[in-house]
Protein backbone atom coordinates (compact mmCIF):
# COMPACT_ATOMS: atom_id res chain seq x y z
CA UNK A 1 0.00 0.00 0.00
CA UNK A 2 2.50 2.36 0.56
CA UNK A 3 4.01 2.10 -2.43
CA UNK A 4 0.62 2.53 -3.98
CA UNK A 5 0.66 5.95 -2.07
CA UNK A 6 4.08 7.24 -3.46
CA UNK A 7 3.04 6.67 -7.37
CA UNK A 8 -0.27 7.93 -7.05
CA UNK A 9 1.50 10.78 -4.85
CA UNK A 10 3.82 11.28 -8.12
CA UNK A 11 0.87 10.97 -10.24
CA UNK A 12 -0.77 13.86 -8.68
CA UNK A 13 2.74 15.68 -8.78
CA UNK A 14 3.09 15.15 -12.38
CA UNK A 15 -0.32 16.47 -14.04
CA UNK A 16 -0.10 19.34 -11.55
CA UNK A 17 3.63 20.26 -13.69
CA UNK A 18 3.00 21.67 -17.00
CA UNK A 19 6.93 21.87 -17.44
CA UNK A 20 6.65 17.88 -17.64
CA UNK A 21 3.19 17.51 -19.34
CA UNK A 22 4.49 19.66 -22.05
CA UNK A 23 7.83 17.94 -22.03
CA UNK A 24 6.47 14.70 -22.62
CA UNK A 25 3.96 16.11 -25.03
CA UNK A 26 6.41 17.39 -27.10
CA UNK A 27 8.35 13.96 -26.93
CA UNK A 28 5.39 12.20 -28.65
CA UNK A 29 4.91 14.60 -31.05
CA UNK A 30 8.01 14.71 -32.32
CA UNK A 31 8.45 10.32 -32.08
CA UNK A 32 4.95 10.37 -34.10
CA UNK A 33 6.37 12.59 -36.52
CA UNK A 34 9.59 10.02 -36.99
CA UNK A 35 6.99 7.38 -37.44
CA UNK A 36 5.33 9.20 -40.16
CA UNK A 37 8.45 9.71 -41.81
CA UNK A 38 9.73 6.37 -41.48
CA UNK A 39 6.53 4.66 -42.78
CA UNK A 40 6.71 7.24 -45.63
CA UNK A 41 10.00 6.45 -46.72
CA UNK A 42 8.96 3.09 -46.65
CA UNK A 43 5.87 3.33 -48.55
CA UNK A 44 7.36 5.91 -50.70
CA UNK A 45 10.27 3.08 -51.52
CA UNK A 46 7.43 -0.19 -52.10
CA UNK A 47 5.70 2.03 -54.70
CA UNK A 48 9.14 3.25 -56.79
CA UNK A 49 10.07 -0.58 -56.85
CA UNK A 50 5.97 -1.51 -58.20
CA UNK A 51 6.50 0.91 -60.55
CA UNK A 52 10.14 -0.78 -62.10
CA UNK A 53 9.28 -4.19 -61.75
CA UNK A 54 5.76 -2.81 -63.91
CA UNK A 55 7.62 -0.73 -66.41
CA UNK A 56 10.03 -3.61 -67.05
CA UNK A 57 7.90 -6.51 -67.06
CA UNK A 58 6.46 -4.25 -69.96
CA UNK A 59 9.27 -3.37 -71.89
CA UNK A 60 10.00 -7.10 -71.93
CA UNK A 61 6.80 -8.20 -72.85
CA UNK A 62 6.95 -5.75 -75.54
CA UNK A 63 10.35 -6.99 -77.03
CA UNK A 64 8.92 -10.69 -77.06
CA UNK A 65 5.24 -9.60 -79.25
CA UNK A 66 7.16 -7.37 -81.26
CA UNK A 67 10.53 -9.25 -81.84
CA UNK A 68 10.48 -13.00 -80.72
CA UNK A 69 6.88 -13.96 -81.95
CA UNK A 70 7.07 -11.95 -84.47
CA UNK A 71 10.50 -13.18 -86.16
CA UNK A 72 11.91 -9.71 -86.63
CA UNK A 73 15.18 -10.13 -84.70
CA UNK A 74 17.08 -6.89 -86.10
CA UNK A 75 15.07 -4.10 -85.79
CA UNK A 76 14.82 -1.48 -88.89
CA UNK A 77 15.80 1.63 -87.04
CA UNK A 78 18.15 -0.36 -84.93
CA UNK A 79 20.09 -2.46 -87.44
CA UNK A 80 23.05 -3.24 -84.99
CA UNK A 81 20.78 -4.72 -82.69
CA UNK A 82 20.23 -8.42 -82.78
CA UNK A 83 18.20 -10.12 -80.30
CA UNK A 84 18.79 -13.65 -80.88
CA UNK A 85 22.54 -12.91 -80.35
CA UNK A 86 22.96 -13.53 -76.72
CA UNK A 87 24.74 -10.08 -75.99
CA UNK A 88 21.92 -7.75 -77.05
CA UNK A 89 19.20 -10.46 -75.61
CA UNK A 90 21.00 -10.24 -72.19
CA UNK A 91 20.87 -6.35 -72.51
CA UNK A 92 17.12 -6.31 -73.00
CA UNK A 93 16.79 -8.95 -70.16
CA UNK A 94 18.75 -7.54 -67.91
CA UNK A 95 16.90 -6.93 -64.54
CA UNK A 96 16.86 -4.62 -61.76
CA UNK A 97 17.63 -5.48 -58.30
CA UNK A 98 16.45 -4.33 -55.30
CA UNK A 99 16.85 -3.65 -51.72
CA UNK A 100 13.04 -4.07 -50.40
CA UNK A 101 12.35 -1.79 -47.41
CA UNK A 102 11.93 -3.54 -44.13
CA UNK A 103 8.35 -2.43 -42.87
CA UNK A 104 10.66 -1.97 -39.44
CA UNK A 105 11.95 0.84 -41.56
CA UNK A 106 9.22 3.14 -39.70
CA UNK A 107 11.59 2.49 -36.57
CA UNK A 108 14.05 3.73 -37.93
CA UNK A 109 15.86 5.18 -41.50
CA UNK A 110 19.40 4.58 -40.63
CA UNK A 111 21.62 4.57 -44.18
CA UNK A 112 18.50 4.15 -46.01
CA UNK A 113 18.47 7.47 -48.18
CA UNK A 114 22.50 7.66 -48.49
CA UNK A 115 22.39 4.39 -50.72
CA UNK A 116 19.91 3.47 -53.41
CA UNK A 117 17.81 0.53 -53.00
CA UNK A 118 17.18 -0.21 -57.03
CA UNK A 119 19.92 -1.03 -59.44
CA UNK A 120 19.64 -2.42 -63.10
CA UNK A 121 22.10 -4.97 -63.92
CA UNK A 122 24.34 -4.51 -66.59
CA UNK A 123 27.50 -5.84 -68.00
CA UNK A 124 29.22 -2.39 -66.94
CA UNK A 125 26.91 -2.05 -63.65
CA UNK A 126 29.14 -1.47 -60.36
CA UNK A 127 28.26 -1.48 -56.83
CA UNK A 128 29.23 1.60 -56.35
CA UNK A 129 28.10 3.29 -59.39
CA UNK A 130 26.73 7.10 -58.63
CA UNK A 131 23.04 6.04 -59.16
CA UNK A 132 23.52 3.83 -55.96
CA UNK A 133 24.14 7.32 -53.63
CA UNK A 134 22.12 9.66 -55.04
CA UNK A 135 20.09 10.45 -52.19
CA UNK A 136 20.44 12.83 -49.57
CA UNK A 137 21.61 11.46 -46.03
CA UNK A 138 19.65 11.44 -42.71
CA UNK A 139 21.73 13.98 -41.12
CA UNK A 140 21.30 16.63 -44.17
CA UNK A 141 17.76 15.04 -43.76
CA UNK A 142 17.63 16.81 -40.23
CA UNK A 143 19.05 19.61 -41.00
CA UNK A 144 16.35 20.46 -42.98
CA UNK A 145 14.36 19.85 -40.59
CA UNK A 146 13.24 16.10 -40.94
CA UNK A 147 13.84 13.39 -38.01
CA UNK A 148 13.15 9.54 -37.41
CA UNK A 149 11.81 7.39 -34.51
CA UNK A 150 15.15 6.25 -33.36
CA UNK A 151 16.41 9.74 -33.42
CA UNK A 152 13.48 10.91 -31.22
CA UNK A 153 14.74 7.64 -29.19
CA UNK A 154 18.11 8.23 -29.24
CA UNK A 155 18.41 12.56 -28.30
CA UNK A 156 14.82 13.32 -26.95
CA UNK A 157 14.38 10.70 -25.00
CA UNK A 158 16.87 11.14 -21.86
CA UNK A 159 16.44 15.03 -22.50
CA UNK A 160 12.90 14.07 -21.16
CA UNK A 161 13.81 11.56 -19.04
CA UNK A 162 15.57 14.42 -16.99
CA UNK A 163 13.23 16.73 -16.83
CA UNK A 164 11.21 14.39 -15.31
CA UNK A 165 13.52 13.43 -12.67
CA UNK A 166 15.55 16.35 -12.61
CA UNK A 167 13.63 17.79 -8.54
CA UNK A 168 13.12 14.46 -7.08
CA UNK A 169 14.47 14.43 -3.50
CA UNK A 170 16.53 17.55 -3.91
CA UNK A 171 12.97 19.24 -3.91
CA UNK A 172 12.36 17.91 -0.61
CA UNK A 173 15.80 18.85 0.45
CA UNK A 174 15.84 21.87 -0.36
CA UNK A 175 12.72 22.66 1.74
CA UNK A 176 14.17 21.30 4.80
CA UNK A 177 11.41 17.85 4.51
CA UNK A 178 13.80 14.97 4.54
CA UNK A 179 13.67 14.40 7.98
CA UNK A 180 9.90 14.21 7.81
CA UNK A 181 10.09 11.52 5.09
CA UNK A 182 12.94 9.88 6.93
CA UNK A 183 10.56 9.46 9.29
CA UNK A 184 8.30 7.94 7.09
CA UNK A 185 10.31 5.89 5.10
CA UNK A 186 13.27 4.48 6.77
CA UNK A 187 15.41 3.89 3.34
CA UNK A 188 15.25 6.92 1.68
CA UNK A 189 16.91 5.13 -1.26
CA UNK A 190 14.11 2.88 -1.84
CA UNK A 191 11.58 5.71 -1.68
CA UNK A 192 13.57 7.48 -4.29
CA UNK A 193 13.39 4.68 -6.17
CA UNK A 194 9.84 4.16 -5.88
CA UNK A 195 9.34 7.67 -7.16
CA UNK A 196 11.97 7.18 -10.09
CA UNK A 197 10.13 4.02 -11.15
CA UNK A 198 6.83 5.95 -11.85
CA UNK A 199 8.50 8.01 -14.57
CA UNK A 200 10.60 5.21 -15.87
CA UNK A 201 7.35 2.83 -15.71
CA UNK A 202 4.93 6.03 -17.57
CA UNK A 203 8.39 6.40 -20.04
CA UNK A 204 7.83 2.92 -21.03
CA UNK A 205 4.23 2.99 -21.32
CA UNK A 206 4.43 6.08 -23.63
CA UNK A 207 6.98 4.04 -25.89
CA UNK A 208 5.49 0.87 -26.06
CA UNK A 209 2.25 2.84 -27.36
CA UNK A 210 4.41 4.46 -30.10
CA UNK A 211 6.15 1.21 -31.46
CA UNK A 212 2.57 -0.29 -30.75
CA UNK A 213 1.35 2.85 -33.14
CA UNK A 214 4.78 2.40 -35.63
CA UNK A 215 3.86 -1.17 -36.40
CA UNK A 216 0.69 -0.18 -37.40
CA UNK A 217 1.81 2.33 -39.90
CA UNK A 218 3.31 -0.43 -41.62
CA UNK A 219 3.24 -4.18 -41.82
CA UNK A 220 5.48 -4.72 -38.81
CA UNK A 221 4.01 -7.58 -37.62
CA UNK A 222 3.72 -9.17 -40.85
CA UNK A 223 7.41 -9.08 -41.71
CA UNK A 224 9.48 -12.50 -42.04
CA UNK A 225 12.40 -11.56 -39.20
CA UNK A 226 10.99 -10.65 -36.10
CA UNK A 227 10.88 -6.60 -35.57
CA UNK A 228 8.85 -5.47 -32.50
CA UNK A 229 9.97 -7.79 -30.01
CA UNK A 230 13.70 -6.59 -30.48
CA UNK A 231 12.85 -3.20 -30.81
CA UNK A 232 11.24 -2.70 -27.59
CA UNK A 233 13.53 -4.59 -26.01
CA UNK A 234 16.74 -2.56 -27.24
CA UNK A 235 14.31 0.70 -26.58
CA UNK A 236 13.65 -0.93 -22.79
CA UNK A 237 17.05 -1.12 -22.56
CA UNK A 238 18.05 2.27 -23.49
CA UNK A 239 15.67 3.75 -20.83
CA UNK A 240 16.97 1.60 -18.34
CA UNK A 241 20.33 2.91 -19.46
CA UNK A 242 19.50 6.26 -18.91
CA UNK A 243 17.69 5.59 -15.28
CA UNK A 244 20.55 3.80 -13.97
CA UNK A 245 22.77 7.37 -14.21
CA UNK A 246 19.98 9.63 -13.34
CA UNK A 247 19.52 7.47 -10.41
CA UNK A 248 22.78 7.59 -8.84
CA UNK A 249 22.97 11.26 -9.57
CA UNK A 250 19.92 11.78 -7.58
CA UNK A 251 21.36 9.68 -4.81
CA UNK A 252 23.76 11.74 -4.30
CA UNK A 253 22.63 15.40 -5.28
CA UNK A 254 21.63 17.82 -2.90
CA UNK A 255 19.99 20.76 -5.13
CA UNK A 256 17.64 21.09 -8.02
CA UNK A 257 20.65 22.96 -9.65
CA UNK A 258 23.20 20.45 -9.08
CA UNK A 259 20.98 17.54 -10.18
CA UNK A 260 20.35 19.34 -13.39
CA UNK A 261 23.63 20.66 -14.14
CA UNK A 262 25.02 16.91 -13.43
CA UNK A 263 22.06 15.26 -15.82
CA UNK A 264 23.23 17.89 -18.17
CA UNK A 265 26.71 16.71 -17.76
CA UNK A 266 26.29 13.09 -18.85
CA UNK A 267 23.52 13.33 -21.59
CA UNK A 268 26.61 15.93 -23.24
CA UNK A 269 28.76 13.04 -22.53
CA UNK A 270 26.99 10.42 -23.90
CA UNK A 271 25.15 11.63 -26.19
CA UNK A 272 27.19 13.92 -27.94
CA UNK A 273 30.74 14.32 -27.04
CA UNK A 274 31.98 10.39 -26.98
CA UNK A 275 30.63 10.11 -30.16
CA UNK A 276 32.06 12.87 -31.46
CA UNK A 277 35.66 11.84 -29.92
CA UNK A 278 35.11 8.70 -31.34
CA UNK A 279 34.78 9.86 -34.90
CA UNK A 280 37.62 12.20 -35.27
CA UNK A 281 40.18 9.76 -33.80
CA UNK A 282 38.44 7.31 -36.61
CA UNK A 283 39.01 9.91 -39.35
CA UNK A 284 42.44 10.17 -38.05
CA UNK A 285 42.55 6.40 -37.67
CA UNK A 286 41.30 6.08 -41.04
CA UNK A 287 41.14 8.67 -43.14
CA UNK A 288 37.91 8.96 -45.52
CA UNK A 289 37.91 7.06 -49.07
CA UNK A 290 38.12 9.10 -51.57
CA UNK A 291 37.22 6.06 -54.33
CA UNK A 292 40.59 7.61 -56.24
CA UNK A 293 41.62 3.65 -57.43
CA UNK A 294 37.35 3.32 -58.72
CA UNK A 295 38.03 6.48 -60.48
CA UNK A 296 41.57 5.32 -62.05
CA UNK A 297 39.88 1.99 -63.08
CA UNK A 298 38.86 4.77 -66.03
CA UNK A 299 42.39 5.28 -67.28
CA UNK A 300 43.10 0.94 -66.74
CA UNK A 301 40.11 0.55 -69.18
CA UNK A 302 41.91 2.41 -71.84
CA UNK A 303 45.17 0.63 -71.38
CA UNK A 304 43.46 -2.41 -71.58
CA UNK A 305 41.79 -1.81 -75.19
CA UNK A 306 45.06 0.34 -76.28
CA UNK A 307 47.87 -2.49 -75.35
CA UNK A 308 48.75 -5.58 -77.00
CA UNK A 309 46.03 -7.87 -78.57
CA UNK A 310 47.40 -10.48 -76.95
CA UNK A 311 47.88 -9.47 -73.48
CA UNK A 312 43.90 -8.87 -73.46
CA UNK A 313 43.24 -12.48 -74.74
CA UNK A 314 45.41 -14.20 -72.17
CA UNK A 315 43.71 -12.09 -69.51
CA UNK A 316 40.16 -13.18 -71.15
CA UNK A 317 41.14 -16.74 -71.29
CA UNK A 318 42.35 -16.85 -67.63
CA UNK A 319 38.78 -15.85 -66.49
CA UNK A 320 37.40 -18.18 -68.79
CA UNK A 321 39.17 -21.14 -69.79
CA UNK A 322 36.16 -22.99 -71.58
CA UNK A 323 35.94 -20.80 -74.37
CA UNK A 324 39.27 -22.45 -76.11
CA UNK A 325 37.40 -25.21 -77.15
CA UNK A 326 34.55 -23.10 -78.46
CA UNK A 327 33.69 -22.86 -82.10
CA UNK A 328 33.77 -19.31 -81.99
CA UNK A 329 37.72 -19.39 -80.88
CA UNK A 330 38.59 -22.00 -83.99
CA UNK A 331 37.00 -19.30 -86.08
CA UNK A 332 39.41 -16.76 -87.52
CA UNK A 333 36.66 -14.08 -88.48
CA UNK A 334 34.14 -14.47 -85.37
CA UNK A 335 37.28 -14.30 -82.93
CA UNK A 336 37.53 -10.93 -83.00
CA UNK A 337 34.42 -9.98 -82.67
CA UNK A 338 33.51 -11.94 -79.57
CA UNK A 339 36.83 -10.64 -77.83
CA UNK A 340 35.10 -7.24 -78.27
CA UNK A 341 31.87 -7.80 -76.64
CA UNK A 342 33.94 -9.86 -74.01
CA UNK A 343 35.21 -6.41 -72.60
CA UNK A 344 32.88 -5.99 -69.94
CA UNK A 345 33.97 -9.06 -68.40
CA UNK A 346 38.22 -7.06 -68.39
CA UNK A 347 36.57 -4.27 -66.97
CA UNK A 348 34.76 -5.91 -64.08
CA UNK A 349 37.92 -7.48 -62.79
CA UNK A 350 39.49 -4.20 -63.17
CA UNK A 351 36.50 -2.90 -61.19
CA UNK A 352 36.28 -5.40 -58.21
CA UNK A 353 40.23 -5.32 -57.64
CA UNK A 354 39.49 -1.59 -57.55
CA UNK A 355 37.20 -2.01 -55.04
CA UNK A 356 38.87 -4.18 -52.66
CA UNK A 357 40.68 -1.50 -50.58
CA UNK A 358 37.77 0.02 -50.29
CA UNK A 359 35.93 -2.75 -48.75
CA UNK A 360 38.95 -3.32 -46.58
CA UNK A 361 38.45 -0.11 -45.20
CA UNK A 362 34.86 -0.37 -44.42
CA UNK A 363 35.79 -3.45 -42.82
CA UNK A 364 38.65 -1.46 -40.54
CA UNK A 365 36.27 1.13 -39.78
CA UNK A 366 33.47 -1.10 -39.12
CA UNK A 367 35.77 -3.11 -36.40
CA UNK A 368 36.52 0.14 -35.11
CA UNK A 369 32.96 1.35 -34.53
CA UNK A 370 32.30 -1.85 -32.93
CA UNK A 371 35.16 -1.75 -30.61
CA UNK A 372 34.66 1.39 -29.54
CA UNK A 373 30.56 0.60 -28.01
CA UNK A 374 31.42 0.09 -24.57
CA UNK A 375 32.96 4.11 -24.50
CA UNK A 376 30.06 5.02 -26.54
CA UNK A 377 26.99 3.25 -25.80
CA UNK A 378 24.45 5.52 -27.81
CA UNK A 379 26.32 4.57 -30.57
CA UNK A 380 25.74 0.45 -30.11
CA UNK A 381 22.16 1.30 -29.88
CA UNK A 382 21.88 3.07 -32.72
CA UNK A 383 23.45 0.90 -34.32
CA UNK A 384 21.00 -2.22 -33.22
CA UNK A 385 18.01 0.12 -34.07
CA UNK A 386 19.35 -0.02 -37.76
CA UNK A 387 19.85 -3.36 -37.82
CA UNK A 388 16.65 -4.03 -36.56
CA UNK A 389 15.05 -1.87 -39.14
CA UNK A 390 17.51 -3.07 -42.00
CA UNK A 391 19.15 0.24 -42.32
CA UNK A 392 22.13 -0.81 -41.00
CA UNK A 393 25.67 -0.34 -42.96
CA UNK A 394 26.21 -4.18 -43.41
CA UNK A 395 22.38 -4.60 -45.01
CA UNK A 396 23.43 -2.23 -47.52
CA UNK A 397 27.09 -4.25 -48.19
CA UNK A 398 24.98 -7.26 -48.47
CA UNK A 399 22.97 -5.70 -50.85
CA UNK A 400 26.14 -4.00 -52.92
CA UNK A 401 27.51 -8.08 -52.48
CA UNK A 402 24.46 -9.20 -54.59
CA UNK A 403 24.74 -6.58 -57.25
CA UNK A 404 28.16 -7.89 -57.89
CA UNK A 405 27.19 -11.33 -58.08
CA UNK A 406 24.82 -10.62 -60.29
CA UNK A 407 26.94 -8.92 -62.66
CA UNK A 408 29.58 -11.93 -62.65
CA UNK A 409 26.97 -14.25 -63.33
CA UNK A 410 25.40 -12.07 -65.83
CA UNK A 411 28.64 -11.52 -67.59
CA UNK A 412 29.83 -15.14 -67.47
CA UNK A 413 26.31 -16.26 -69.39
CA UNK A 414 26.97 -14.19 -72.03
CA UNK A 415 30.07 -14.89 -72.28
CA UNK A 416 29.85 -18.70 -72.77
CA UNK A 417 26.47 -18.43 -74.87
CA UNK A 418 28.09 -15.91 -77.32
CA UNK A 419 31.34 -17.49 -77.32
CA UNK A 420 29.92 -21.21 -78.21
CA UNK A 421 26.80 -19.14 -80.35
CA UNK A 422 23.95 -19.83 -78.55
CA UNK A 423 20.93 -18.71 -80.39
CA UNK A 424 18.13 -17.00 -78.68
CA UNK A 425 14.56 -17.17 -79.03
CA UNK A 426 11.69 -16.79 -76.48
CA UNK A 427 11.85 -19.87 -74.33
CA UNK A 428 15.85 -18.66 -74.17
CA UNK A 429 15.14 -15.34 -73.52
CA UNK A 430 12.58 -16.29 -70.81
CA UNK A 431 15.49 -18.63 -69.03
CA UNK A 432 17.90 -15.26 -69.46
CA UNK A 433 15.36 -13.22 -67.13
CA UNK A 434 14.92 -15.99 -64.85
CA UNK A 435 18.23 -16.86 -64.10
CA UNK A 436 19.59 -13.78 -64.18
CA UNK A 437 17.19 -12.25 -61.43
CA UNK A 438 18.04 -12.89 -57.67
CA UNK A 439 15.53 -14.55 -56.19
CA UNK A 440 14.19 -12.53 -52.64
Amino acid sequence: MKNLSIFLFEWKHFIRSPFKLVALLLFVLASVYGLYNGAHLYQKQQAEIEDIQQRVKTERQKIIDEHYQKGILTPKERPWIDYSAPFWAIWYAAPYHFKLPAPAMVYSIGQSEQYGFYKRITFWASPYDADLAEEIANPERLQSGTLDFSFALLFLLPLVLLVLLYNLKSTETEQGFMPLIEVQNPSKNTWLFLRMSFYVLLLFVVLLALLVYGARLTPVFEQVDPAFGPMLLYTTLYLVFWSIFYFFILLNSKSILGNTLKMSAVYLLFAFILPATVHQLLSIYQPANLMTDFIDVRDQTQALYNGPDSLYEAQLLALFPEILSSPVYQDSIKVNAAKSRSGPALVNELNKASLQPVEAENRVKNAFIQRAFWVNPVSFFQNRFNAIAQTHFDDHQKYRDEIQALVDRQIRTMILDMWYEQKVDQKKYLEYIEKLTMKE
